[in-house]
């Protein structure tokens, strides 16, 4: 999988690595994602932003592993649903619920890493 988060971005929505054209709007985009997850908890305290295809998705430190895809999935989702939205109603609700369900988990993994509860004590 390609290590800048540019480069993987632009790929899954379809754009050439060397098409260059619309790389603002998908930087704007994606640091409103990050943007996002930085006020749900998510990632380092101090927010995490990208300006070129330089950042990778290892500069974005404070997450779990485990917590790494689905945040790949969250930013590809949000940066679709600003950028090229589907164009039926259901594609767009579709999206909406799993980009919910994303915020959901993610948020509730955190609290999990904040206050863990040991099973055996329940």
């Amino acid at each position: 999988m390609e290590a800048s988060i540019l480069k993987s971005v632009k790929n899954i929505l379809g754009l050439a690595e060397d098409y260059t054209a619309f790389d603002e709007v998908v930087i704007i985009h994606i640091n409103a994602a990050f943007s996002t997850l930085t006020q749900l908890g998510v990632g380092p305290v101090d927010g995490f932003e990208i300006e070129d295809d330089g950042a990778e998705w290892t500069d974005f430190v404070d997450v779990p592993l485990v917590q790494l895809s689905p945040v790949k999935s969250y930013l590809y989702l949000r940066v679709r649903m600003l950028f090229d939205p589907p164009s039926t109603s259901f594609h767009i609700e579709a999206m909406k619920d799993q980009i919910k369900e994303l915020e959901w988990r993610l948020t509730t993994y955190r609290d999990w890493l904040l206050d863990p509860v040991d099973p055996m004590e329940v």
